[in-house]
């Protein structure tokens, strides 16, 4: 009997030591996880913090997805290159730091620049273009007279303009003095010589430049006398004046015949 109380007793006592065990293990267990548990939270809330921090401070452009470049810039149809420019700085300043906003703000100037590029080309071409049509529309006789005239570099015409410019200047200043018969002398020789470079015929180049002086005289001539005496200085003389004609007549003939 006794027996069988204590073999019935260590049953029961045995019965309710095993969950005393099983708990003291999963207790064991959690208290093993906790630190896990703690550095996976604390790991998140750094990476969210650093996420939030990137993210947050940093404006992005609102009109990534418009696909009309005028009015991803913010300008009309109709701006000038200048505010394009004005327009691509200050948003880029305003959204500098978000890489997808920039490249949106620096793809819509691209297209803007590009269509601009174009624009100006196709002018250029229409209006040579049309330049040449109309040459060839034009009668015979401005045909044989355009066939005499070309363009010239523009560094090349700057220079003899400012040549026969430095002459008019000079024969203004010794109008008192005398007549500007030097003056008239060596813009003459500069005609011929430059005339000379081009055709590569002295007689030519003598004949065009005489031409030239002789024309700008008798033009001066008629047309000074027409001019209100109150527009003109008291001390330039007829001939000055009709010099300074004639020197207009020199660079002409010198620049944009052949």
């Amino acid at each position: 009997m006794s027996s069988s109380l204590l073999l019935s007793g260590s049953t029961v006592s045995s019965s309710f030591n095993a969950p005393s065990k099983l708990s003291l293990v999963r207790n064991s267990n959690k208290t093993s996880l906790l630190p896990f548990r703690n550095v996976s939270r604390s790991f998140k809330s750094v990476r969210c913090s650093v996420d939030s921090s990137y993210g947050g401070n940093v404006p992005t452009f609102p009109r990534t997805r418009v696909w009309d470049p005028y009015k991803r810039l913010g300008v009309s149809p109709y701006a000038s290159e200048e505010e394009i420019w004005a327009s691509r700085n200050f948003l880029l300043q305003q959204y500098a730091g978000h890489e997808r906003s920039e490249e949106s703000i620096e793809g819509a100037f691209e297209k803007l620049l590009m269509s601009s590029f174009i624009r100006r080309k196709k002018s250029k071409i229409n209006l040579k273009t049309r330049l040449k049509k109309k040459v060839e529309e034009s009668p015979p006789w401005l045909k044989a007279l355009l066939d005499f005239v070309e363009m010239p570099p523009m560094d090349t015409i700057f220079r003899r303009l400012f040549l026969f410019a430095f002459m008019g200047g000079w024969s203004i200043m010794n109008s008192a003095e005398g007549g500007p018969a030097f003056q008239v002398a060596v813009s003459l020789a500069a005609c011929v010589y430059f005339l000379n470079e081009k055709t590569k015929s002295l007689g030519r180049a003598c004949l065009i430049g005489i031409g030239a002086l002789a024309a700008g005289w008798f033009c001066g001539s008629i047309i000074i006398p027409m001019i209100p005496t109150f527009l003109i200085h008291p001390t330039w003389t007829l001939e000055l004046l009709t010099s300074l004609v004639a020197y207009v007549f020199l660079f002409l003939s010198c620049t944009f015949l052949k």
